[in-house]
């Protein structure tokens, strides 16, 4: 089953900041877990709020707002993809996510898009 692991409100260290070779360390370490388990497919971090920009359709009008769909403090950072055997996988991964000691992983299924022939 594959499941999307949402990273938000998490403090992303920048190259040239202290501790982002650290975090980087961790992050990698992590990645290369979910490699050697065979469960990763994609993984990649968000560009910062500020470069959002939310479109709406109504009436047949594309409406195009700056920044992100909601206002909250713990903002969208990255994802990964992962294709976990079951949901107890998918959470034990989660938990080891190094994004989620200072913010939160939201673990949601990925449902198959039905599809006409």
């Amino acid at each position: 089953m594959r499941y999307m692991l949402l990273i938000y409100g998490c403090n992303r260290p920048e190259p040239g900041d202290p501790g982002f070779a650290e975090a980087l360390t961790r992050i990698n370490a992590f990645v290369d877990e979910c490699c050697r388990r065979g469960v990763y497919e994609a993984g990649d971090p968000l560009k910062t709020i500020e470069t959002a920009t939310t479109v709406r359709v109504r009436d047949g009008q594309a409406l195009m707002t700056d920044g992100p769909f909601a206002e909250t403090n713990e903002q969208l950072g990255g994802y990964y993809i992962l294709d976990c055997k079951d949901l107890d996988e998918a959470l034990e991964l989660a938990a080891q996510c190094p994004m989620a000691m200072d913010g939160s992983i939201e673990v949601r299924p990925i449902a198959a898009a039905p599809r006409l022939t």
